[in-house]
């Protein structure tokens, strides 16, 4: 995907998606350890609004 001027959006769009595609297939993630969101930062006091966080 070098010079992508002459292409229009839709094309771009195209390309853009296959290369993605071809990525994953190539290097899939690793499937987690542990759940998600378990290492959020759990807030305690929500009173304190915004400042808090």
């Amino acid at each position: 995907m070098a010079n992508t001027k002459k292409l229009t959006k839709e094309e771009r769009k195209k390309v853009k998606r296959t290369a993605r595609k071809k990525v994953k297939a190539e290097k899939p993630l690793k499937p987690r350890e542990y759940a998600r969101g378990s290492k959020k930062r759990k807030v305690k006091k929500m009173v304190r609004g915004a400042a808090k966080r």
